[in-house]
């Protein structure tokens, strides 16, 4: 709102101070940019941060899986992972745990934790929680299983940028590189 409004002030001042055809398009660009900068550093943090997540994802459930096969509960589990590990699965992992210390259900906290992150990958940990919880299996079996799975994914994944590489090349190569040879 702010930069939107100052954003809109040195637009109109910008507009008063340069000739008419490109002061006006100078004062609408700035305003524009007083709008819109604010929102696309907010969608560009928030993508960092899912991507964080994402990464982060594979060794943390590894270490609640230790943990719960050192015999630890899996709050106990998630608690110790959260305290010991730094960015921002670790902080979302203590607002879960907060959650449920004031009175939430575990379901519902899983559920809001899985939600407040979007991370689809972290949904599907979490369902997968759940299910094991009312089911009676294994948590261990279950954080170990996803765990792979995600390495599993996080290696197609790179497997694939790697087979974009050639195609990206081949344009720079073909304008840059062989006129000069020629």
């Amino acid at each position: 709102g702010f930069l939107a409004l100052l954003g809109a002030g040195l637009g109109l001042l910008v507009s008063r101070l340069v000739q008419a055809p490109l002061g006006l398009v100078l004062g609408i660009v700035i305003t524009l940019l007083g709008f819109f900068l604010p929102m696309l550093r907010l969608q560009c943090a928030c993508a960092d941060r899912k991507c964080a997540i994402k990464r982060q994802l594979p060794d943390t459930l590894d270490q609640m899986s230790i943990a719960v096969n050192a015999g630890l509960g899996f709050d106990a589990a998630m608690l110790r992972v959260a305290k010991n590990g730094r960015g921002a699965l670790s902080e979302e992992l203590v607002r879960t745990l907060q959650d449920i210390q004031v009175g939430q259900a575990r379901r519902v906290a899983y559920e809001d934790l899985a939600e407040r992150t979007g991370v689809d990958t972290l949904r599907r940990v979490v369902r997968s929680i759940i299910q094991a919880e009312a089911y009676g299996i294994a948590l261990s079996d279950v954080l170990m299983s996803q765990a792979d799975e995600l390495r599993l994914e996080r290696r197609m994944y790179a497997e694939r940028k790697a087979m974009e590489i050639p195609v990206k090349v081949v344009s720079p190569l073909l304008l840059f590189i062989m006129p000069a040879m020629f």
